[in-house]
């Protein structure tokens, strides 16, 4: 069977009244997601103290799944007039064949080499390397399955620097990923925390499936953490606000690795950070860099 994907751009007073109305057109799933991802505009959304969060992105993108029969450009016209908009939005419309989506989904995501011997492996795939440390992960709800540059930045820097008995923290956890790989390279201890509670989920079941004792907890619940590595792999804008907050969690002569930061804002990073760490650019990738240094 063919499928039809609509994804209609719009601003984000109208992203959840499109998304509700596409579902009572018989769209089988509707997706809000931000228009400018990927991009020097994509826009963070993080509730994070000295931020109001977001509800939705300010250029959204609502993607919908249709039958194959769904007269797409006749929906969007009705729900357009429905809600007053005074024109048509844009819209683009995809056919999609039938496929095994789950077998598509699993070859898409096959093993991560970080280094000779620190390896990601999904579940469905047996380590290449059956004597390195292998982080058993699959791709779910949280960001943080290795394949992304500022990920892969993270875990080179762990992979190289953690050298046994570290308390590490993991800030905006994701998947859990650098924290249980923390664990799995010698650290005595790791925390993460997200302000998603999806993430926190992931992050233990992830732990467990892994068989290391990984704390995790959603920011404004976490219990007082003061970590000699602590590590966040967010977006320049949270993290440039997180910045006393993170400063606070970490031990004097402690190593902050930071990363989500495009190569044009890293020193803008650096001077926000210079207030309590000595930080430099550590590690670059794919137009995204790595900053590193010890706390004062």
């Amino acid at each position: 069977m063919t499928w039809q994907s609509l994804s209609v751009e719009v601003g984000a007073r109208d992203a959840e009244v499109l998304s509700d109305a596409l579902l009572e057109q018989g769209a089988l799933s509707a997706a809000i997601e931000d228009a400018n991802a990927g991009s020097e505009r994509e826009q963070p959304l993080f509730g994070e103290p000295g931020e109001p969060a977001a509800g939705v992105w300010y250029s959204s993108m609502v993607t919908a799944l249709f039958p194959e029969d769904a007269d797409l450009p006749a929906i969007v016209a009705a729900i357009a007039a429905a809600a007053g908009w005074p024109e048509m939005p844009r819209f683009a419309v995809e056919r999609l064949e039938e496929q095994d989506w789950v077998r598509l989904t699993q070859a898409q995501f096959g093993p991560i080499e970080v280094s000779p011997r620190l390896w990601i492996v999904p579940s469905w795939h047996i380590p290449p390397v059956a004597e390195a440390i292998n982080l058993m992960l699959d791709p779910g709800l949280a960001f943080g399955t290795g394949s992304h540059p500022t990920t892969h930045l993270c875990l080179q820097w762990l992979d190289e620097n953690i050298r046994g008995g570290e308390r590490v923290l993991d800030y905006g956890c994701g998947s859990g990923i650098l924290a249980i790989a923390a664990l799995k390279l010698g650290a005595g201890c790791a925390a993460g925390v997200d302000i998603d509670p999806q993430a926190i989920a992931a992050s233990r079941a992830n732990a467990a499936q892994n068989r290391v004792a990984a704390e995790f907890h959603v920011a404004g619940h976490a219990p007082p953490f003061e970590a000699d590595v602590l590590v966040a792999n967010i977006l320049t804008n949270p993290l440039k606000v997180l910045a006393p907050a993170l400063a606070a969690s970490l031990a004097s002569g402690g190593r902050m690795v930071l990363s989500g930061i495009l190569e044009e804002q890293a020193d803008d990073v650096l001077g926000v950070y210079g207030e309590w760490c000595e930080m430099e650019v550590s590690g670059r990738a794919e137009g995204w860099v790595r900053l590193s240094g010890v706390k004062r």
